[in-house]
């Protein structure tokens, strides 16, 4: 038992989602006669599911500074319409296409973050007037038609990494991606215990440090095996990589900048941050800017793996997105959660969406039992919060990332941020 608790640092109960995780993936697995961790069913997670995980790495910054947004699903049904109704008409290449969405997206942002950090309407409001708005320019301009969009743009949702290399019987692309990822998880985590050695700090023995590695290396490298033996034609896929690229930058920026420590700070206390010096209303008008350019992002990526931008599009989106947020131990006071915690809360979501469907469950009872789960995930956080205990998901994140993971408390972004002030 004592093995254990240096194993996961004193308190199990901060890994309670990585569990749940865990145990719902071993669960379906059972139950659907070991489908769940089939290679194309994997594959079709992350295809089926990547759009929901970039809004949720926007909608966490937006939650963490207090606020809501509810009309990233309009807005990312608005931004697929436009840019595939630009692409057919105006005979744009696809790159341009892109960078229409990721543009209109940004107006739309500035547009609504204008109004909640200027003006001074409380998100909530602002984003239900975006919602509707959004969802009838969508039914206005594409008329409530089926648009389709050019092959080429379809690779950003529906694309794989391609074949090179001799025939090795796997896809030596996603050999090499996976290869690389355990290469620098060795890598930092040796490196950070000899820092922490170097340094004098009380640091766990070197044995928790290799049996972490050995875990994580294990799973990366099982998944690396899942993706490179999926049908012919079929890799890792595009959404995938976009949706790693953003989870590593956004990761960086909320831990290790000054933008990331004022969203914190903000979220936290917004009027010891203000005297401070730090400037919340531009904080406020950023984080909804960006949630809105990623919405657009993954409404393009939703539009490209369906071949076609629709009407429907975007419905309930949204409720998606903060339903990961908050299962991935947000707090809904705003100034606790993580980009990685958001994506562990998207990943719950995914599997149980995935093994229901496999099962045969109806989609009434899938959005009963969802509403459950969000329900307790987030009972169980406030009352781990009454009892004077800390989020277990913050907790978690606090023992992966050191005491520089700025997701934990208030009190440490806000401290941060006046130190950085001054």
């Amino acid at each position: 038992m004592n093995a254990i608790k240096q194993l996961f640092g004193g308190n199990t109960r901060q890994f309670g989602m990585i569990f749940a995780l865990v145990a719902l993936i071993v669960f379906f697995q059972f139950m659907t006669g070991g489908v769940i961790l089939t290679p194309d069913n994997v594959i079709n997670l992350v295809n089926g599911y990547s759009y929901i995980l970039i809004l949720a790495i926007g909608m966490v910054l937006v939650i963490i500074a207090g606020h809501i947004d509810l009309s990233v699903g309009s807005v990312a049904a608005f931004v697929g319409i436009v840019v595939a109704l630009t692409m057919r008409d105006w005979h744009l290449p696809w790159y341009m296409g892109i960078v229409v969405g990721l543009v209109l997206g940004a107006l739309i942002g500035a547009w609504q973050g204008f109004f909640v950090a200027y003006v001074g309407i409380p998100a909530f409001i602002v984003t239900l007037a975006g919602m509707l708005l959004f969802r009838g320019a969508n039914q206005y301009f594409g008329k409530s038609l089926t648009v389709p969009v050019p092959t080429d743009f379809q690779f950003i949702g529906a694309g794989y990494l391609n074949e090179v290399g001799p025939d090795t019987g796997y896809n030596n692309l996603t050999l090499l991606v996976g290869f690389i990822i355990v290469a620098a998880l060795i890598w930092s985590g040796l490196r950070n215990h000899r820092k922490a050695v170097a340094l004098g700090a009380d640091v766990k023995p070197l044995w928790v440090t290799i049996t972490k590695l050995v875990i994580l290396c294990a799973v990366v490298l099982y998944a690396t095996y899942l993706f490179a033996t999926g049908r012919p034609g079929t890799s890792f896929p595009v959404p995938g990589i976009i949706l790693g690229v953003l989870v590593l930058a956004y990761g960086f920026i909320a831990a290790r900048t000054t933008i990331g420590r004022h969203i914190y700070a903000v979220g936290g206390n917004r009027h010891a941050a203000a005297l401070s010096g730090v400037k919340s209303k531009r904080t406020d008008f950023l984080v909804i800017l960006n949630m809105a350019v990623l919405a657009g992002l993954a409404g393009m990526i939703f539009v490209a793996r369906s071949n076609a931008s629709g009407p429907s599009d975007g419905v309930g989106w949204e409720l998606d997105a903060i339903a990961a947020v908050f299962i991935g131990g947000a707090a809904v006071t705003g100034g606790v959660g993580t980009v990685v915690g958001s994506m562990i809360g998207g990943l719950v979501m995914a599997v149980l969406n995935n093994g229901l469907q496999l099962m045969g469950v109806g989609s009434d009872m899938t959005q009963i039992i969802k509403g459950l789960v969000l329900l307790a995930a987030v009972v169980f956080d406030v009352y781990n919060k009454s009892q004077g205990k800390a989020s277990f998901i913050g907790l978690m994140m606090k023992k992966l990332g050191g005491r520089d993971n700025p997701d934990l408390a208030v009190a440490e972004p806000l401290r941060d941020a006046v130190r950085t002030e001054s």
